[in-house]
């Protein structure tokens, strides 16, 4: 029993805490940085003001996690980020097909407390911090912050000799007294044509979401009193439906008129009376009667924010290095999202909910925005990196900030390693942590790698029981009318492109016209060049095309053999499936702004260019063809390119498809002694993996290898993977093996897709 007699003050319990490296925010980029930070051997302190990880993506809010891909909506293929953030939306695919998301809490969950190296508070907040003296020659370093636990009524002292700021509104800056922004800069600043008015509103709203079910029987609602009465104040009132189930309503935002800090609890109760109105209008307002059975599941208690403070580093991302993909020395990650403004008036404003324009591919993110520019041990991540308003349009999106997040948890690792600063990193040790950022799954576009430790760059030969030597694309019975354009990506070798042979079944006499398009950028997927033309006349019935072209390629990249658009005419698929290749469709997807074709009406520094884009699965076909000469880019050599995934070419070695069970033998010239291999396998990075709302048919993806052995030259059996369905894993031996010549044997379960690896590194 504990008895305590009066006493004029009690103080909390109070514990400290010291590490490596503290993460304040648990929200994806925190959660990401502090699992990458605990495998590369440093000590982490994660803290996290809610119950849950995760932030937006958390049960706590249910926004879906999206980056590059996009949806599967732009130009961007074979773009889903990479590294942890890749890791954990396999793990949910494989898991949570369906997308509930209080299975995906479980999964950020056991990521995190699976890490020895990471101490997890949870439901704590940062108050306050300490710097050194004021006046000093180090000023600008803090030395701890400190933080309460509302569940166990602790307050903590956190030290250590780096910081990251992944806290969404940036407290820990913000304490610090590091440079940021808040609201859009003018046109003028940085020369951004597509910059905000203030008209239009300087600031994104918050949103809130719901979920709600069929109950199989009639269910009444009667509203509370706070809610909205009269919804004809939301001028877009009229799109609401019922089959949305709430948590595709994203555009239920409110508060870019208001201080999106310290006013969130205002702009929350608007979004609750915003919300509990619109479920009464489904209702009760007789207009959907498909609603009579239906009854709220759940509703957000805190809004899912999207912009605050941006802090500034010793470089800020501009529109301009989006649109342009400019490459940096320093890249670090990669983003691909659109330029997306909001109104500040939200829900209330006549205007579209959102205004996205794309680039033509993915871009880069270079490593000095990421820490802040006058407070020497701060790393920023997540939405609040170094950019300006419309570039943080971009990079503001959750798988975008994830791999910003792992970037940051590398950088924390070395800068431990050679005792430095974060600017110090940057300007001393570049390389070095692109390589570790690479090693990690990381992909960096547009920027070379060179690993000298892999042993397999040193092998003689790498030789395969198989490879493939793709001369067709078998006809299945599918065949479906080409009611939008569609064309069959391939990749070409440089010189010569080969003929085309494909099916069609005409409804009656009309005319094909069929295109051959590249990208005016190698590493990019727009067609936006046209460099061959041709039309057929066709008789009704079905009968087969030979397209033979009059030009040849002067780069290696991907060509686009485009059929277009003609409802008279069907056209035949095929059901096999292979490592790089991909049909894309001239449709619209307008949930990111898609329609067919992005035109800006004035300049506002973004391009014009069509959206050629894949189906999801089951559908995404490839269009059944033969070709003239066989497409021989599957080779063994992709496993020693550094390339982790398609670009400009498949980057994959692949089996032939009758070798089910193919062999890859690494030579060497003498004995050579491996303790650890890491594998690449094909997870399809065309895939966006949405963790919540959306519903998935698969739970590993066709192209992935699932099945492994490694063995010696005397054929034992060193190593193995079973039942895989991850991007990237690792086999450490038990003890060091020597051999000079290393097997591995590899299967994969998916019908019409044969056996492909990215890459293998022995060490």
């Amino acid at each position: 029993m504990l008895k305590e007699e009066y006493t004029y003050k009690r103080t909390p319990k109070s514990a400290s805490i010291s590490s490596d490296l503290v993460i304040v925010g648990g929200g994806l980029t925190g959660t990401c940085a502090a699992i990458t930070a605990a495998r590369a051997g440093i000590k982490v302190i994660l803290v996290q003001d809610r119950p849950v990880l995760g932030g937006n993506c958390s049960s706590e809010v249910r926004l879906w996690i999206l980056g590059a891909t996009s949806h599967m909506g732009n130009n961007n293929r074979w773009a889903r980020e990479s590294g942890v953030i890749d890791e954990i939306m396999l793990e949910n695919i494989y898991r949570n097909p369906d997308g509930n998301p209080l299975i995906f809490d479980t999964v950020l969950l056991e990521k995190v407390v699976e890490e020895k190296n990471i101490t997890l508070l949870l439901n704590t907040a940062v108050f306050d911090l300490d710097k050194n003296q004021e006046g000093s020659a180090d000023e600008d370093k803090i030395t701890a912050v400190h933080a309460f636990c509302s569940q166990n009524s602790t307050q903590y002292t956190l030290s250590a000799p780096l910081f990251c700021d992944a806290s969404g509104d940036g407290i820990v800056g913000f304490l610090a007294g590091a440079a940021f922004r808040m609201g859009a800069e003018s046109m003028e600043e940085f020369g951004e044509k597509f910059a905000p008015d203030k008209a239009y509103g300087e600031l994104l709203g918050h949103s809130m979401y719901f979920y709600s079910k069929d109950a199989g029987r009639p269910v009444k609602f009667v509203p509370p009193s706070f809610a909205l009465q009269d919804i004809k104040d939301i001028p877009r009132y009229k799109t609401f439906n019922p089959k949305d189930f709430g948590c595709r309503l994203w555009w239920l935002e409110y508060g870019g008129r208001l201080d999106t800090v310290h006013d969130t609890e205002k702009i929350k109760w608007e979004l609750w009376k915003v919300v509990y109105g619109a479920w009464n209008y489904i209702k009760n307002s007789g207009e959907f009667p498909e609603a009579e059975n239906m009854t709220l599941e759940w509703v957000g208690t805190i809004p899912g924010k999207r912009e605050s403070r941006r802090f500034e580093g010793d470089y800020m991302l501009k529109q301009q290095d989006v649109v342009e993909q400019k490459v940096f020395e320093d890249t670090v990650a990669f983003g691909g999202w659109s330029l997306d403004l909001h109104p500040a008036d939200g829900i209330y404003s006549d205007q579209s909910g959102c205004n996205q324009w794309h680039s033509k591919g993915v871009y880069s993110l270079p490593y000095r925005c990421f820490y802040s520019k006058n407070i020497s041990n701060l790393f920023i991540a997540g939405r609040i990196i170094s950019a300006t308003h419309v570039a943080f349009a971009s990079t503001r999106v959750m798988a975008t900030s994830a791999v910003g997040g792992q970037a940051v948890a590398v950088a924390a690792a070395l800068c431990k390693k050679y005792d430095c600063t974060p600017r110090e990193l940057g300007t001393k040790y570049i390389k070095q942590l692109q390589l570790a950022l690479w090693r990690s799954g990381q992909y960096l576009p547009q920027t070379d790698v060179a690993d000298r430790e892999n042993l397999v760059t040193q092998a003689v030969e790498i030789k395969a029981s198989s490879t493939l030597k793709l001369t067709e694309l078998p006809g299945s019975d599918f065949w479906a009318v080409i009611k939008d354009s569609v064309a069959q990506m391939l990749p070409i070798a440089k010189g010569y492109m080969p003929s085309v042979t494909f099916q069609v079944e005409a409804e009656t006499d009309t005319t094909l016209a069929v295109e051959l398009r590249k990208s005016s950028k190698y590493f990019n997927h727009t067609p936006d060049v046209t460099i061959d033309f041709q039309a057929f006349e066709l008789k009704k019935g079905k009968q087969e095309i030979t397209v033979n072209w009059s030009v040849d390629f002067d780069e290696t990249c991907y060509a686009f053999v485009c059929f277009m658009k003609n409802q008279q005419v069907k056209i035949r698929y095929s059901e096999m499936r292979v490592t790089g290749l991909v049909s894309v469709f001239n449709a619209t997807n307008p949930a990111v702004s898609n329609y067919g074709k992005q035109q800006p009406t004035e300049d506002i520094g973004v391009d014009t260019f069509e959206f050629w884009c894949p189906q999801r699965r089951p559908e995404g076909r490839n269009i059944a063809m033969k070709f003239g000469k066989s497409l021989e880019v599957f080779g063994t050599e992709n496993i020693t390119n550094g390339l982790h995934r398609p670009i400009s070419q498949p980057n994959a070695w692949v089996a032939d498809t009758k070798d089910k069970t193919p062999l890859l033998t690494i030579s060497w010239n003498e004995p050579t002694t491996i303790s650890r291999v890491d594998f690449v396998f094909d997870s399809d990075y065309d895939h966006p993996m949405e963790n919540v709302i959306y519903v998935h048919p698969e739970t590993v993806m066709p192209f992935c290898v699932q099945d492994l052995q490694v063995l010696t030259c005397n054929d034992e059996v060193v190593g193995t993977i079973e039942n895989n369905h991850q991007s990237k894993r690792t086999i450490y031996l038990k003890k060091p093996v020597t051999t000079q010549h290393l097997k591995i044997r590899l299967s994969g379960s998916a019908t019409d897709v044969p056996v492909a690896l990215m890459e293998v590194r022995c060490y």
